[in-house]
């Protein structure tokens, strides 16, 4: 009888455990397009497309693990005024640093999670014809913050939405969890 109570104990332990979206040991890659930016762009913008990836390294005791990762993204814009053609791209290179909250009931489909990025942005701008623009749009070091949230629809697949500086303001996409 002792062993049926055990059995039964632990099937209820188990049922009742549920895991997390994410935890120490899980990666994802995120893949997204963005919409709206603060990295200036008059006339024409081409759509801006980020990939990033983060693996969970600290389980840090309390609902929450802190992840480490990578970015990639990539926007420009396309001017023309007094008969000359004006381009812009923006490529930003980054590190990124997350807290992901596991403390939600649904917490194996939700993971809401905050960080910063410290980033290299790369700008590039070339014209052709008119009479030329000021050209002091430089490179430099970047240090940003994000804040988002994903939902997986299965144990591999989801959608995500980010808000921060990246190379848009709102960043949506698919996720993949490994």
């Amino acid at each position: 009888m002792k062993k049926v109570v055990f059995i039964l104990a632990l099937a209820v332990t188990a049922m009742g455990a549920k895991a997390q979206v994410f935890e120490k040991g899980t990666s994802m890659v995120n893949l997204g397009v963005g919409f709206g930016t603060a990295l200036g762009g008059l006339g024409t913008a081409r759509p801006a497309v980020s990939a990033s990836y983060e693996h969970g390294l600290w389980d840090i005791g309390g609902p929450g693990v802190i992840s480490l990762g990578g970015y990639i993204g990539n926007t420009g814009y396309k001017y023309k005024h007094l008969g000359g053609n004006y381009k812009w791209n923006y490529t930003i290179v980054g590190a990124r640093a997350a807290y992901h909250y596991n403390g939600f009931s649904d917490a194996e489909k939700f993971d809401l999670y905050g960080g910063l990025m410290l980033s290299y942005n790369i700008v590039s701008y070339s014209e052709s014809g008119g009479p030329g623009l000021s050209n002091n749009y430089g490179s430099g070091l970047g240090l940003t913050g994000f804040l988002g949230g994903r939902y997986l629809f299965t144990n591999n697949i989801g959608a995500f939405a980010e808000l921060g500086y990246g190379v848009s303001v709102l960043n949506v996409g698919v996720s993949f969890k490994f």
